[in-house]
């Protein structure tokens, strides 16, 4: 994904709220019908910068803007708790006692009230033990977690997600925090070079259709010639060779390749 929206002037925060729902959408305007850029996931924390009537400009942990309406948050006190020893949701379905139930995508956090009626989650603390920061890890979750999911641009979900939201769900499941969108990633981490038979797994690899040359799109290196991404142009998750220059998908992606980075430090 990429966009033109920026990081804004971080203006103090007005208050933080909780998402109260499994997804909720970030817009670039305060109107239904205005593009979504993003999405937040129950459980996760916002901080309210700015209100224009039932509608809240709100701040994610990786620092990106966007309109939200109130209806998908509750307001919460700073020290009203700490949200993130929640239960985090690796795909389940859950039931609150009072006739609720909902289905939460991954890395959504539980309410205290909820329980487990179908599918997987994982305690707070064990999160970096089962999903560590590390090359390999990082793949494989990628490719557990996202392999069928189907393009949406402003997505970060298995249930639907756009290049740069599944590159930035991955590695916040491992504990890693990068930017939203293609470009912004495009600035982390440190030069990888654009020799695609020399890369690492879990590189970055950086394409554009842009004039400009600006990052539209963003893959996880799966090493040398191979990347794990989804796209528009494969409908959704795909792995490609991208030394098959029979597929005329690779020639364009090649023709469009800027540069790799490595985010992950040399250990």
């Amino acid at each position: 994904m990429a966009t033109d929206a920026a990081f804004v002037e971080q203006e103090p925060a007005l208050f933080e709220a909780s998402v109260r729902v499994a997804i909720a959408p970030m817009h670039a305007a305060p109107w239904v019908t205005s593009q979504m850029i993003s999405q937040q996931l129950a459980g996760h924390r916002v901080e309210v910068v700015d209100i224009q009537g039932d509608w809240a400009r709100a701040r994610g942990a990786d620092g990106y803007d966007g309109w939200m309406h109130h209806g998908f948050l509750t307001e919460v006190s700073r020290n009203g708790g700490d949200n993130d020893l929640a239960p985090v949701s690796l795909g389940c379905v859950t039931a609150d006692g009072a006739d609720g139930r909902r289905a939460l995508p991954l890395r959504a956090r539980l309410d205290v009230r909820e329980r487990v009626e179908s599918g997987d989650v994982i305690d707070a603390a064990n999160v970096e033990l089962r999903f560590p920061l590390d090359a390999q890890a990082i793949t494989e979750s990628a490719k557990r977690f996202f392999r069928g999911t189907s393009y949406l641009w402003g997505g970060v979900t298995p249930w639907g997600a756009d290049c740069s939201g599944l590159v930035q769900s991955v590695f916040a499941l491992h504990g890693k925090q990068l930017p939203r969108d293609a470009w912004q990633q495009g600035e982390s981490g440190a030069d990888a070079g654009q020799d695609m038979a020399a890369l690492r797994t879990a590189d970055l690899l950086f394409f554009s259709d842009r004039e400009d040359h600006r990052a539209t799109h963003v893959g996880i290196a799966l090493g040398p010639n191979r990347m794990v991404h989804l796209a528009l142009g494969r409908g959704g998750y795909g792995i490609e060779r991208l030394d098959d220059l029979r597929d005329p998908y690779v020639v364009k992606l090649r023709e469009r390749f800027l540069f790799a980075r490595r985010v992950l430090h040399e250990r």
